[in-house]
């Protein structure tokens, strides 16, 4: 799987690109980090609406910031 640039379109959000699979999403931030959150250490409900939020370009670190935190399953 591959990176794709966020697109952050309300500017300023701290993540740099990240990458959908079936039962988990990878998100890069701009100090290079990347996290990856899967269904079995952060949720079902909350990776779909990261992957959404992905999607959409807007809205990603605030979610995580304020919903899924440190629930990641691998951080490099």
């Amino acid at each position: 799987m591959r990176m794709r640039r966020y697109q952050d379109l309300g500017k300023g959000s701290g993540v740099d690109a990240y990458c959908i699979g079936d039962e988990m999403i990878s998100v890069r931030f701009i100090d290079g980090t990347t996290y990856d959150y899967t269904y079995a250490s952060t949720g079902r409900d909350n990776v779909e609406q990261m992957k959404e939020l992905a999607r959409a370009g807007r809205g990603l670190a605030h979610f995580i910031k304020h919903n899924v935190r440190g629930n990641f399953e691998r951080q490099y």
